[in-house]
């Protein structure tokens, strides 16, 4: 099992168990999504994911988010899948390292 290591600046500490509950729910969200096959509010949450990721310096966040947008723009319901099945094992597996 991958292990996936990212550095966060020391004063943002505090956010990140709070970064990390939204993104599990987020995982449920785009979960719902899928199974209900909304590809509006999967777009929009890979949206949302793309922006938010960098932001925190959570770089695969953001990748993954950008391929969930750009594959709920083509209804590719095999992509999406792939895509939330690897967020959910990352966000598993990520270690935080605080400088």
């Amino acid at each position: 099992m991958p292990e996936y290591v990212v550095t966060v600046a020391k004063d943002l500490e505090d956010l990140i168990p709070v970064f990390f509950r939204n993104r599990q729910k987020e995982v449920e969200a785009l979960r719902a999504a899928l199974t209900a096959s909304d590809f509006e509010q999967l777009r929009q949450l890979g949206h949302r994911m793309k922006g938010v990721g960098n932001s925190y310096g959570f770089a695969q966040v953001s990748t993954l988010g950008k391929q969930v947008e750009d594959a709920a723009k083509t209804a590719d319901r095999v992509a999406i899948d792939a895509c939330i099945a690897e967020y959910a094992e990352y966000l598993a597996n990520v270690k935080v390292v605080y400088e």
